[in-house]
């Protein structure tokens, strides 16, 4: 299990990318990461930026 810190104005989040099923562009520069199960996680940066972090680990 690989997991990925994601920053987030109320808080961090590790999420484990194999539960990562997209990347939706937010309003104000922010990133909904939706997850396997149907919940999402609104995350600072550009879907990018998040992108790039999930791909590096």
């Amino acid at each position: 299990m690989k997991f990925v810190e994601l920053k987030s104005h109320g808080g961090n989040y590790y999420v484990v990318t194999a539960n990562i099923a997209y990347l939706r562009k937010d309003e104000n520069g922010q990133t909904k990461v939706g997850l396997v199960g149907g919940d999402s996680l609104l995350v600072v940066g550009s879907m990018e930026d998040v992108a790039a972090k999930l791909l590096a680990g």
